[in-house]
């Protein structure tokens, strides 16, 4: 039995040096292939094209056999690193200083894969093959289009009957301490694209003019007042954020013919794209019915909301949290979206993971503690899985 567990400080460095900016794989699968191979599992290197899109290389790994199946899921594609020389130590060297391993993705998220690796190899060295099945589904797109990566390894692994029943996406989802927070929803995004088409005309003579500025800005007015819904148990009442108004004018004395409004809706489990959709119409249809008008409404699909419903599965990851770090995770639905959202079409689903403090900033960088302790995490959660 082994008493020393395995730190997944080394392998977060080899990874963060593995310069796996999204599309590039830099390295970083085969690096993290040549991990896992050696553990027993078998793995599959799965290139998705899209005519529009570039080629991304993705992993699948798996382990075990019938019974129930476990998934982490993960990326090791990373945000450009900006200008190098504002950084404190080179974004690409994996270096361990003042207690931080610091280097882009060190965060977001190649030390959850690290610290699911060593989480892994510790619990194979004590208990060996699970009674099931463990994988890992690790992308190069979640910070890209999110075309060619997990959305399709998924339809890939429904094909081929590799679906597993509960996965862990290890998406930094703690703020001021590893445990404070588990992710078990995200809400939805919808954007819209406004645009209003009237007649361009001389300042001097408005009244020779359509100028279609008025009524978008009354349109402003309106959704800047809405109340989209009061949210639910699980999420905060939905909000609204105008993002741009633009006429594209450079003259001061020249109505403009068009007017662009852009906005977003970031939603609760309240309502899904067409509802959004349904409520936008009517608000415009109540402008141009006042105003007047040519109108056009555009719609930039995001997400749809989620929610995993608080059961066996959120209540077995909240206890593992809490029993390694002390402190009983706040179950949340906030943030940005991100590949659960994929994965909640075919399993339950939740996301843990370690600060999210500086994620995509320069000198992001991890606690060396933090990293071990999540690593315990994943640890007691496999434990507590494949015991149950």
């Amino acid at each position: 039995m082994k008493n020393t567990p395995t730190d997944p400080v080394p392998l977060l460095q080899a990874l963060i040096r593995c310069p796996s900016v999204t599309p590039a794989e830099g390295g970083a699968l085969s690096h993290l292939e040549s991990v896992l191979k050696p553990l027993g599992f078998a793995c599959h290197r799965l290139k998705f094209s899209d005519r529009d899109t570039p080629d991304v290389d993705n992993l699948y790994a798996e382990l075990g056999g019938g019974g129930r199946h476990f998934c982490f899921a993960g990326h090791t594609d990373v945000v450009p690193e900006g200008n190098a020389a504002d950084w404190s130590f080179p974004p690409f060297d994996g270096t361990v200083a003042d207690g931080f391993v610091h280097g882009r993705g060190a965060a977001d998220m190649k030390g959850s894969i690290a610290a699911f690796v060593a989480a892994l190899t510790d619990y194979l060295s004590v208990h060996g093959a699970p009674r099931g099945k463990i994988s890992l589904l690790i992308t190069g797109d979640e910070e890209g289009p999110a075309i060619n990566g997990t959305a399709k390894v998924l339809t890939w692994m429904k094909d081929k009957g590799r679906l597993p029943n509960h996965c862990l996406v290890g998406e930094p989802s703690c703020t001021d301490r590893v445990g404070d927070a588990m992710k078990i929803g995200r809400r939805g995004s919808l954007s819209f694209i406004v645009t209003v088409t009237g007649r361009q005309g001389h300042a001097a003579y408005p009244h020779k003019a359509d100028n279609p500025i008025p009524k978008l800005a009354r349109l402003v007015e309106r959704l800047s007042v809405l109340e989209i819904d009061r949210g639910n148990a699980h999420f905060d009442p939905s909000t609204l954020a105008i993002s741009s108004l633009d006429v594209g004018n450079p003259a001061g004395n020249v109505i403009p013919q068009r007017a662009v409004l852009k906005f977003n809706i970031r939603y609760s489990t309240e309502h899904d794209f067409a509802s959004l959709r349904a409520l936008v119409a009517r608000e415009v249809a109540a402008v141009k019915e006042a105003m007047g008008g040519t109108w056009e409404t555009e719609t930039v699909e995001g997400a749809e909301a989620f929610i995993t419903r608080p059961g066996p599965f959120v209540s077995l990851v909240a206890a593992a949290v809490e029993h390694e770090t002390g402190v009983a995770p706040r179950l949340s639905t906030s943030g940005g979206t991100s590949d659960a959202r994929f994965v909640k079409d075919y399993c339950e689903v939740v996301e843990f993971g370690p600060t999210n403090a500086t994620i995509h900033q320069t000198d992001e960088r991890l606690g060396v503690d933090d990293l071990r302790l999540t690593a315990r995490v994943y640890r007691r959660i496999l434990d507590d899985y494949f015991s149950n």
